[in-house]
């Protein structure tokens, strides 16, 4: 019997959200030059080590270009997917049903003063609880916190290896593609 499902958020229940390729164009560098640039600062700032300032005076440190705003903030405005709300409205009547996800301070932010996570029991982020996927920790962390058995519990996510992360702690586990395929594979479970 699933007791808990645990839903990301960005690619699952929010679309849109990708806003480092748009920061990228503006700095007039590739995606891949942004994570070299932002070297551990972006795993730094996931986990609530940093904040997005001071990520910025970091990244541009390493750039050699001043930064003056908060380019997460600039750039990112997701939309919900309305299917995969009703989806969890659904689930809500027989499950808890919490958000997992990695984020940081501005895209936090952003999504709790629109009201994007009261759909959720709970809302466990990495830049909160200190542990970003894929690591185990993150996982453990919620599943102590809602006194669950990785047995008991489905995670969904559109990211292959937080999929697996997840899977080898046993937790059953579904790729997000679309809402409707979602909806078959918890059918199954």
């Amino acid at each position: 019997m699933v007791s808990l499902y645990i839903f990301d958020m960005g690619g699952v229940v929010c679309n849109n959200f990708r806003d480092i390729p748009l920061i990228s164009k503006e700095l007039g560098i590739k995606e891949e030059e942004f994570f070299i640039y932002a070297g551990e600062n972006f795993q730094t700032l996931l986990e609530g080590k940093i904040d997005s300032r001071e990520f910025w005076k970091r990244f541009s440190q390493s750039l050699g270009k001043y930064i003056g705003e908060d380019l997460f903030k600039k750039y990112f405005h997701p939309q919900l997917n309305l299917e995969v709300i009703e989806i969890i409205k659904q689930l809500k009547k027989f499950s808890r049903v919490v958000c997992g996800s990695n984020t940081l301070d501005t895209h936090y932010n952003y999504l709790a003063n629109r009201g994007a996570y009261n759909i959720f029991d709970r809302v466990y982020v990495s830049n909160k609880i200190g542990f970003s996927k894929p690591d185990a920790n993150f996982f453990w962390h919620i599943l102590r916190e809602e006194k669950t058995k990785p047995a008991d519990t489905v995670f969904i996510d559109d990211l292959e290896e937080n999929i697996l992360a997840a899977r080898k702690i046993g937790i059953n586990s579904i790729l997000f593609t679309n809402p409707d395929s979602l909806k078959q594979q918890i059918k199954i479970l």
